[in-house]
């Protein structure tokens, strides 16, 4: 039996860069930094206490990384407060927050234009 989503993968073309956006710019931890050849390594971060992770690749490493388009989305408390936290960080949003059938979204986007949506 599945007991839970342990990562899903986000591929990426300079793995600093994406480290620095997902720690310093959205708060998550990194988890785990291991080696897989050379300047390359498996990045995994989270936001504190989740179990779930993000596992950041390098796209070279990756053949088919076009076709692997990620699909995340991270609930919150409130996504207007999120929304105005990160704005404040520079990230770039597609659109302000939405409200449809009583849930509130807003997707933005990672340095390497993968999209990702907020919601509560």
């Amino acid at each position: 039996m599945i007991g839970k989503i342990a990562s899903t993968a986000v591929y990426v073309e300079d793995q600093q860069r994406a480290k620095e956006f997902w720690t310093e710019k959205i708060g998550f931890e990194i988890r785990s930094e291991d080696p897989l050849g050379p300047n390359a390594y498996r990045l995994e971060v989270a936001p504190p206490g989740a179990e779930t992770a993000i596992a950041i690749y390098p796209k070279s490493y990756v053949l088919n990384w076009q076709e692997l388009k990620p699909s995340i989305v991270f609930d919150c408390d409130n996504v207007h407060a999120s929304y105005q936290w990160m704005k404040a960080q520079n990230i770039v949003f597609d659109e302000e927050p939405t409200e449809m059938n009583g849930i509130t979204y807003a997707s933005f986007r990672d340095e390497d234009d993968n999209v990702f949506l907020l919601k509560s």
